[in-house]
């Protein structure tokens, strides 16, 4: 099913039927601030095999998972360094990934995670509202594993088709680029893993030049 969120009453009957899917383990299509993502209830073993499976990835490669707040990355993680919340103060909700170590106590399995997530406040009032209802969401990029991400509604769908049960309408991405990423599991270092919206330049001058490793 597929909805408009463009037209208010589309959009109420597709939020309903995305946490419907949500609970049911079912795989969605939403949008972001950066490409569309394809997105699992992160606490559903089944449904985030079912997302990896969807994209043709294995379980090396987990995916991230978006969140409405701060509170929920206090929850999720363990022993957040203070360069976290300095970073996600100026970017979030925006662009930016953080990755961490996960909370020991979380009985979750979103692959093979060597014991980190990666989080992301995503700047989009659809999925943000989402997110507020349902919590935390597994998401990646909506995409068959090395092909292009998914720009609009028709391109998630072309790759996913019946695979996914609802597909939410946010119009064309805002960015061709996917979020930035940086790994914080190395206390003291900011290790850039991947550049995308936000700049070197940019996460410099928040954490100062010192601090930014780029990974090779």
């Amino acid at each position: 099913m597929r909805f408009d969120c463009s037209v208010t009453t589309e959009l109420l009957e597709g939020m309903r039927q995305a946490k419907q899917a949500i609970g049911r383990a079912g795989l969605i299509v939403l949008p972001t601030d950066t490409v569309y993502g394809i997105g699992a209830d992160a606490f559903s073993g089944f449904a985030v095999n079912a997302l990896l499976e969807a994209k043709g990835r294995g379980r090396q490669s987990p995916p991230p998972v978006l969140i409405p707040s701060l509170d929920t990355l206090r929850a999720l993680t363990s022993n957040p360094p203070a360069i976290a919340f300095k970073l996600a103060e100026k970017f979030w909700p925006g662009a930016l990934t953080l990755i961490l170590h996960s909370q020991p106590s979380l009985s979750w399995d979103l692959g093979e995670t060597k014991g980190t997530v990666a989080l992301r406040i995503p700047n989009d009032d659809v999925t943000l509202a989402l997110l507020k209802e349902v919590g935390p969401l597994a998401v990646s990029s909506a995409n068959l594993t090395g092909q292009p991400a998914a720009n609009n509604i028709d391109e998630a769908e072309n790759y996913f088709g019946k695979k996914v049960g609802v597909y939410l309408d946010g119009g064309a991405s805002k960015s061709a680029k996917p979020s930035t990423i940086l790994d914080l599991t190395d206390d003291g270092f900011v290790k850039v893993v991947r550049i995308g919206v936000l700049t070197l330049a940019q996460i410099k001058k928040v954490v100062g030049q010192d601090a930014v490793v780029v990974s090779g």
